[in-house]
């Protein structure tokens, strides 16, 4: 039973995959037929993300209260009456809308497919949550080529079109047979003596602060990025709420909540920022490079550099999740995040040495793809671990808004490249992130959760 509700939930992750993934392979062409500059354009990349993760944590609410088949139904939806609505888009401002709007459906699929695979596997957290986030990393790979294909052949709009009615079907479908576990359809929970796990249950209040004080940085928010679009700075909108939410939402949860949380979220934040960039990146990264054409040839294959990197990234992008999650079952979460991040940072480091080249390109950006999709099943368990599983939907929502968090970043990465003429200060400090990531999970979060788990 509770494998077949993994599967369901994986097959979902794997329809709203492209709506991340596959977005790289429309941007040259946006940017051929509208002359928009890139920073502008992956905008709406930003607030994708943005509104794939902010969200999760009210949809996470909406699981927990009233199951999860309503809000997978509503998510397929609104996933396919976005990138419908990018096939007709004309403005920038249609397809941020668009994007907005595929944001929400993406991130109520995906919190809540996560969250019931933890309710569904006490036992397994680890491996549950990376197998599921398998499905949104790896799901893109098999659509890389017949997308590439139909925007050669039919365009870019066409191609929005019917990928976006084709995925959002599937997923509307799937939802009405995806369930949360009753009593006695479970295991109980047995400890492990490699993973810190705690045995109360912490609610979302705890963890965050009472809901007034985030009402008070919403109003903040609202009312500063008004002002600045008023003045003619939205460009730095994002950087501004990046540092409100740092600023007063680190505050509030630390005189107010539960400390460790904002530790938890500011990893996820600088490990997330750096693969997002490469995400929302590769093919303009490619090109700029001058390789996204030349042809590589690896295990017997022949492709493009760039279509052979977006397919191997996306495989080991889906593997590293249940693979690394299942490392932190047998030898502990942070342990496990001390070895990811550091190959990460070595990877990306790597990769502005020798990524002119096409097939270290290739080689090393599937090593970086590799090494940071499992971010999306450690943090979930490590979450779910420190503050209990009843509210585990909601409260592994709260800390994957870190990604929005890290995507507000992306635009910024763009200008940096267009100030320097290269990528190379993007690729340095996207490593040197990593590597403190590394360095925070082995010695400050791993003694700070025992204390905190020792404690309650």
């Amino acid at each position: 039973m509770r494998w077949g509700q993994l599967v369901i939930g994986v097959i979902c992750m794997v329809m709203i995959a492209n709506l991340q993934y596959g977005w790289t392979f429309f941007v040259p062409d946006i940017q051929k037929t509208f002359g928009w500059d890139r920073a502008s354009i992956q905008i709406a990349f930003t607030l994708f993300v943005l509104f794939e993760t902010w969200l999760v944590p009210i949809e996470g609410w909406f699981v927990d209260k009233y199951g999860p088949r309503i809000v997978i139904f509503v998510g397929g939806v609104l996933c396919a009456i976005g990138w419908v609505m990018n096939s007709y888009a004309t403005s920038l401002s249609a397809y941020y809308l668009a994007q907005i709007i595929a944001g929400i459906g993406a991130g109520g699929v995906y919190g809540t497919c996560i969250g019931t695979a933890l309710k569904w596997f006490p036992d397994k957290r680890g491996l549950a949550a990376g197998i599921t986030a398998a499905g949104f990393g790896a799901g893109s790979a098999l659509t890389v080529a017949p997308i590439q294909a139909m925007i050669a052949s039919s365009g870019f709009q066409a191609t929005f079109f019917n990928f976006g009615i084709g995925q959002g079907l599937i997923v509307c479908v799937l939802a009405f047979f995806l369930n949360v576990p009753k009593p006695g359809q479970v295991p109980e929970t047995t400890r492990n003596t490699k993973v810190i796990q705690n045995t109360r249950q912490f609610s979302p209040s705890e963890i965050i602060g009472p809901t007034n004080f985030w009402y008070i940085g919403s109003a903040i928010a609202l009312v500063g990025g008004l002002i600045m679009w008023a003045i003619g700075a939205q460009f730095y909108i994002p950087l501004a709420l990046a540092i409100l939410i740092f600023g007063y939402g680190g505050y509030v949860i630390w005189t107010r909540g539960q400390p460790i949380f904002t530790l938890m979220y500011f990893m996820f934040v600088i490990v997330g920022a750096g693969g997002l960039m490469v995400t929302a990146n590769l093919a303009p990264i490619s090109q700029d490079l001058k390789i996204a054409g030349v042809p590589v040839t690896l295990f017997g294959l022949t492709m493009t550099a760039l279509t052979f990197a977006a397919t191997i990234d996306r495989i080991l992008n889906g593997l590293t999740r249940p693979f690394f999650g299942w490392v932190s079952d047998h030898i502990g979460r942070e342990n496990t995040m001390f070895i990811a991040f550091a190959i990460e940072g070595v990877g990306i480091y790597a990769l502005y040495l020798f990524g002119h080249n096409p097939v270290m390109f290739v080689v090393l950006s599937g090593l970086v793809f590799f090494a940071w999709g499992e971010i999306y099943s450690l943090f979930p368990s490590t979450c779910t671990d420190t503050f209990g599983a009843k509210f585990a939907t909601t409260n592994a929502g709260l800390l994957y808004t870190a990604k929005g968090t890290a995507a507000l970043l992306v635009p910024y990465t763009n200008q940096i490249q267009k100030l320097t003429g290269s990528w190379d200060m993007v690729f340095i400090i996207a490593a040197a992130l990593n590597i403190l990531a590394a360095v925070l999970a082995i010695a400050v979060l791993k003694p700070w959760r025992a204390k905190v788990i020792a404690r309650s």
